[in-house]
């Protein structure tokens, strides 16, 4: 599609779904803008720098609602989010490096996002009932019965920085699973990753910009639109429980990622 003003008014419609995803799981939303924006012309290389800019804003408007609740949990933050961020940069750099011209990354990505959704959904154990004393547990008293060990979340943080400068999707696809899985409830897990996701968007931005792989214009009209888009995603993520929500993540991790894969084979197999 060209430039111009329809392009830019389907930009915002995907900037605000991109918003809400991310406020309401937590995982950045370039899981929506990436093949969103793809699919109006963008290409492929440049699509995963173009959805960078765009979480920052998505993050920051997300996580300062989940922070008004309590449920951020800033140890894991002063650790998974420094080391991701230092990690951000080399795989932005590596990025250029892989070949396919941006296909096989987005391929990646899709596995990625399916990989995530299984790993999600097995980690539903044990009742209904379970439920009611996780929401219990989530606020700002909130406390687990041993913390993680910091070399575990580090290595969280370093891992979904690789991937947010080399996919350009944030991170969280990885973070909210590792987040929940190492002992966090999937509330914080959501609320936390959300704000290493805004920490991991900074490097990675300035160094595909570098690389002259944004498109500033997208980039300023999703950055614009997901700021809505991520307050009403956030409220909505905080009137479900904790079950319900981790099925709403591993479904819609599921459904992006079939989506997602089959666009780009489609793709490959028409190049």
């Amino acid at each position: 599609m060209e430039t111009g003003l329809l392009r830019d008014l389907l930009t915002g419609v995907v900037g605000l779904l991109t918003g809400a995803l991310s406020g309401a799981l937590g995982v950045g939303g370039a899981t929506i803008s990436t093949p969103g924006i793809r699919l109006l012309g963008v290409a492929p290389l440049v699509a995963v720098g173009t959805t960078l800019p765009a979480i920052l804003p998505s993050a920051v408007a997300g996580g300062l609602r989940y922070r008004a609740e309590g449920l951020v949990d800033w140890r894991v933050v002063t650790i998974a989010g420094p080391a991701g961020m230092t990690a951000s940069v080399g795989g932005a750099l590596l990025a250029g490096l892989v070949p396919g011209e941006g296909h096989l990354l987005q391929l990646l990505t899709a596995v990625l996002l399916g990989a995530s959704a299984w790993r999600t959904i097995a980690s539903l154990g044990g009742s209904e009932d379970g439920d009611e004393a996780e929401d219990a547990a989530d606020g700002p008293a909130a406390k687990r019965s041993a913390a993680p060990p910091a070399s575990v979340v580090a290595g969280v943080g370093a891992a979904a920085g690789v991937l947010s400068g080399l996919l350009g999707i944030g991170g969280g696809v990885l973070l909210v699973p590792a987040f929940h899985q190492i002992g966090l409830s999937m509330r914080v897990s959501i609320a936390t990753s959300l704000v290493c996701v805004g920490m991991l968007a900074v490097p990675g931005t300035l160094a595909h910009a570098a690389l002259g792989n944004i498109d500033w214009r997208v980039a300023v009209v999703l950055a614009v639109t997901v700021v809505p888009g991520a307050r009403l995603g956030a409220a909505a993520s905080l009137r479900l429980r904790d079950r319900r929500l981790t099925q709403v993540v591993a479904v819609m991790l599921g459904a992006i990622a079939v989506v997602y894969g089959g666009a780009e084979l489609a793709a490959l197999w028409r190049g």
